[in-house]
């Protein structure tokens, strides 16, 4: 009976058409060797990367890079601050563990970096009016601030000026806000176009959100005095505006605390709830230790621990909690007299460097003969100059000199040295000529 099935099935089977396997074996081979990856796209280089992969790549002894975004020594070099050198001693020896920091950071560093931002007898600190969080230098202070007032301002749009830091687009982008440009720079003055500026505030829809930069203005290095800021502020308060300031440069700017700290503490004077951003990569050197600071003015304690508790709620999911090592290096330093002093010091150290780099640029250049204005040289301030050179000669300056900016015309005066300002200058004459 068994054999009877066989043949019977054997009879069926041949009787049936034979079914060619190859095509969809083929098929589900190429499938099985694309990559799951195949559709992404490559994206764009980054535009200072680049300016520093070309500088690498040169051969010539005396190439100078201006692209780079970190302060040198006059040597050329980066530098670590003594303050912080200090600093790090202590907290290595203390024998510190290693545990988690809460979700906002280190307490002796938060409340340092505010009274720093907001003077040690704000009514803010004093009142306890400060939600502050650590953050992830000051890119992860903006998205944090991003993030929060995409969930809670209730509009989903923030004005920033024109240029501004090129991350800053990207960054609200990415927490869901739509970010608009209003007039900050006149290419033509190579200044501050104010009343541009004053004009879009006035323009935008009431109670929008707007992006400042509290002191040295990245890319242009053009600041609003003192006198334009109140100016500026009236805009606010007439507009209903929230003011969202990044502070990336305190001190760095003028080598003054409080002077650099000016906007801020005054909007704060006016009764405006701020947004803040902070970093201190740039005046204490902890590029890579990535330590910041965000900070809301709330109108009350309570609704201040409101805001704590959703600023730990964006962190959680986000890194859960910051990076101790820079931290407790910047708390040892903003919580001790005689160290702070020092760092104080060797703050203003800097800034000075910057200061007379951009006078002694502008001498060459006039003792060269240039026609030229170069007034926005010394005028300018910060770590960063716009020179009002063209795409063009900037890719001369690279090509026939091996000096390397960026296109729009930016320098970082940082680049500068006594060793080279005179070599730079006589470049820059050359292909403004």
């Amino acid at each position: 009976m068994l054999r009877s099935a066989s043949r019977a099935f054997t009879r069926a089977a041949a009787a049936r058409p034979t079914i060619n396997m190859a095509p969809r074996m083929a098929s589900a081979i190429l499938s099985a060797n694309k990559s799951t990856w195949a559709n992404v796209p490559q994206g764009p280089p980054d535009a200072i990367l680049g300016i520093t992969e070309a500088f690498k790549k040169d051969q010539f002894p005396q190439k100078i890079n201006v692209g780079v975004g970190a302060y040198r020594d006059d040597a050329g070099q980066p530098f670590v601050l003594s303050s912080v050198l200090e600093a790090e001693k202590r907290v290595l020896d203390q024998n510190l563990n290693k545990e988690y920091a809460p979700i906002t950071g280190i307490p002796s560093f938060t409340s340092g970096a505010a009274e720093l931002a907001y003077g040690e007898f704000s009514p803010v600190i004093t009142q306890n009016r400060l939600a502050i969080t650590q953050s992830i230098s000051g890119t992860g202070a903006l998205r944090i601030g991003a993030d929060f007032v995409s969930r809670f301002f209730g509009k989903k749009k923030i004005y920033i000026p024109n240029p501004t830091w090129a991350n800053h687009k990207n960054i609200f982008r990415d927490a869901g806000m739509e970010a608009v440009s209003y007039r900050y720079y006149n290419k033509d003055t190579i200044g501050l176009d104010f009343e541009g500026l004053l004009e879009d505030l006035r323009l935008a829809e009431d109670g929008s959100a707007i992006l400042l930069h509290a002191c040295a203005h990245n890319p242009t290095g053009v600041d609003p005095t003192q006198e334009q800021w109140r100016q500026i502020a009236e805009v606010f308060q007439e507009k209903g505006h929230f003011p969202f300031f990044d502070m990336a440069y305190q001190g760095f700017a003028s080598g003054d605390i409080s002077r650099d700290a000016y906007a801020v503490r005054y909007f704060v004077d006016q009764g405006f709830q701020i947004a803040l951003c902070q970093s201190f990569a740039k005046n204490m050197g902890l590029y890579g230790e990535r330590v910041g600071a965000f900070s809301l003015v709330a109108e009350s304690p309570e609704e201040r621990a409101r805001i704590e508790s959703q600023l730990k709620i964006i962190i959680r999911p986000m890194y859960s909690n910051p990076p101790i090592h820079g931290a407790r290096i910047a708390s040892e330093i903003l919580n001790d007299a005689i160290l702070k002093a020092k760092w104080l010091q060797e703050v203003k150290d800097m800034a000075d460097r910057m200061i007379s780099m951009r006078s002694l640029l502008k001498q060459n250049l006039e003792a060269l003969g240039s026609i030229k204005n170069w007034d926005h040289v010394t005028s300018q301030i910060g770590m960063f100059c716009y020179t009002g050179l063209s795409p063009e000669q900037v890719d001369k300056l690279a090509q026939e000199y091996s000096v390397y900016g960026t296109r729009d015309g930016r320098i970082s005066i940082a680049g500068i040295t006594s060793g080279n300002v005179a070599r730079l200058a006589e470049a820059i004459h050359n292909v403004t000529k």
